[in-house]
């Protein structure tokens, strides 16, 4: 089956080229389309690459469903892409935060040297005839403070850097612990004090709903008179209204911007300023940087649509292609498990458990839980259900999620038992594999069997434990034409009653399901189905 590819902005054709070598993928470039064209042809597609420009909205991703499986962003910032809405449609989003770190922390430390030394403005001069020496005199960077707010990856070599240049650098991330920083050389302060010491200040955070104006008026008025202030992160993260004022005020004496907030800017006020200069978004905008994101993109979207490897997607967690195949029995047996218990629990879900015991080699069982709740959602919800939106829906429908792994002696090597509550009650499933790779479902309820859970058609019965009964079940069926593949007997503990775990070869139709219901010794029939 051949993967169909959009990239719907323009990426270097390095990364187009790895799509088309790949074996099995096709690939449009359609850039600068319409909103409304996009919708109309993203359907066709399993995956989607962009940059900044397209607009990966919750209309786009309900027309792309169920097809859509990815998107992958050759750069950092997803303020385009409509996450939640993303989760909900089971679309997988990827960034290639790796690509342009580098070229954006040195576009930060060219910014604040061409700042500081008014490198653009004594270009315009010289341009316009002018020989202005005294006006246009600089200061040094040696030992002057630079607060670096964020040590992300790019933040951090933007320390790093300035810390080359001799500079004091002191740093503030509420996400990152103190001893990190402090073990990577650097002074941990509060953004407060940094605010009051720093006599550069620059941002490298995301654009997320604590970020927006993080740099506004009540902060510009903590900051020392004369600080210059740098954002090559996002636009909105500098209030840009504020900081015209902070400049026009002497409290920050100049500023360097490559991100706006429209972009482009156009007529922008802070654009009028001689102490304010700017670039185009060129934070990224190298060769080498374009050439790196472009690649990972294309190979994001081969490993996930290929071999479900997840790279640095934001809302999934990262899984090797690797621990997937070795976790491949048991995402089979839990997705199955799931499944199975879906028959009997109904709606209105309330919890599920999980319980890993025995001997998983210490793998990382986060995908067998993804694949036990997907199994299990599967036939209750008309979303399309998978890995990436499983969690989040079982979280909308308010069911709560635990596992816990043991160790204690069971009888097999290792064993899965979930446990769904519903308002048809507590209903557990419990199954292993058998030598590498089989699976087998070794306990519904109190019944204990052997059932190989592939596709097919089954029945659980429920009889008083008396001469006759399972003959005349085995009668009656065959009066109605339905074939027993297999039959396993099991006593419940009373020993007044017996569970029969039937196999059989079609659907057990309605009147044979109700004349084996009236048989006497008969007291309750379960049919359910397993498909593919």
């Amino acid at each position: 089956m051949t993967m169909k590819v959009l990239v719907s902005d323009t990426i270097d054709a390095s990364g187009v080229s790895r799509l088309e070598n790949e074996s099995g993928f096709a690939v449009d470039v359609k850039t600068g389309l319409p909103p409304e064209e996009l919708k109309s042809i993203i359907g066709q597609y399993d995956a989607l690459i962009i940059r900044s420009a397209t607009k990966v909205t919750a209309d786009i991703l309900e027309a792309g469903a169920p097809k859509l499986k990815a998107v992958a962003r050759a750069g950092i910032g997803l303020d385009n892409v409509d996450i939640p809405a993303a989760t909900k449609h089971g679309v997988a989003v990827m960034n290639t935060p790796e690509g342009n770190v580098v070229t954006t922390a040195e576009h930060t430390i060219a910014m604040m040297m061409a700042l500081t030394r008014n490198i653009p403005q004594g270009t315009l001069s010289l341009r316009s005839g002018q020989w202005e020496k005294k006006k246009l005199q600089g200061r040094e960077v040696f030992n002057k403070t630079l607060g670096v707010i964020g040590f992300g990856k790019i933040g951090s070599i933007v320390a790093d850097r300035a810390r080359q240049l001799k500079m004091n650098v002191i740093v503030f991330d509420p996400n990152i612990a103190r001893t990190t920083i402090e073990n990577e050389g650097f002074e941990y302060v509060s953004l407060d004090d940094l605010f009051a010491r720093a006599d550069y200040i620059t941002v490298h955070v995301p654009k997320l709903k604590q970020t927006v104006g993080l740099l506004n008026k009540a902060a510009f008025e903590k900051m020392k008179t004369g600080v210059m202030v740098l954002n090559c992160a996002r636009g909105g993260i500098v209030d840009e209204a504020d900081l015209y004022d902070a400049l026009m005020s002497g409290r920050v004496a100049a500023a360097a911007l490559d991100v706006f907030v429209t972009e482009p800017p156009g007529e922008h006020p802070l654009l009028k300023l001689d102490n304010v200069i700017a670039t185009p978004h060129l934070g990224a905008s190298t060769k080498e940087a374009q050439v790196n994101v472009a690649e990972a993109a294309a190979h994001q979207i081969i490993e996930f649509l290929k071999n479900n490897t997840v790279i640095n997607a934001v809302n999934l967690p990262a899984v090797s292609g690797d621990l997937l195949e070795k976790l491949s029995p048991f995402t089979t047996l839990a997705d199955r498990m799931g499944r199975l218990l879906a028959q009997f629990s109904g709606a209105n879900i309330t919890e599920i458990k999980i319980e890993y015991n025995g001997d998983f080699q210490g793998l990382d069982l986060a995908p067998v839980t993804t694949a036990a709740v997907k199994g299990l959602l599967t036939p209750l919800v008309a979303y399309q259900v998978n890995s990436v939106n499983a969690a989040s829906l079982a979280g909308e429908m308010g069911i709560a999620i635990t596992t816990r792994s043991e160790t204690l002696p069971i009888d097999y090597t290792s064993l899965i038992t979930i446990s769904v509550t519903s308002g048809a009650g507590t209903h557990t499933v419990a199954g292993t594999i058998f030598g590498k790779k089989e699976a087998r479902v070794v306990r519904i309820n109190d019944f204990r069997l052997e059932m190989i859970p592939t596709k097919g058609h089954f029945a659980i019965i429920h009889n008083l434990d008396k001469p006759g009964a399972i003959g005349s079940i085995g009668t009656t069926l065959g009066t109605f034409g339905v074939n027993i593949e297999r039959m396993q007997v099991g006593q419940q503990g009373d020993t007044l009653r017996n569970i029969i775990f039937l196999r059989t070869g079609s659907r057990i139709p309605d009147d044979a399901l109700a004349a084996v219901k009236e048989l006497p010794l008969v007291k309750d029939v379960t049919v359910f189905e397993l498909d593919e």
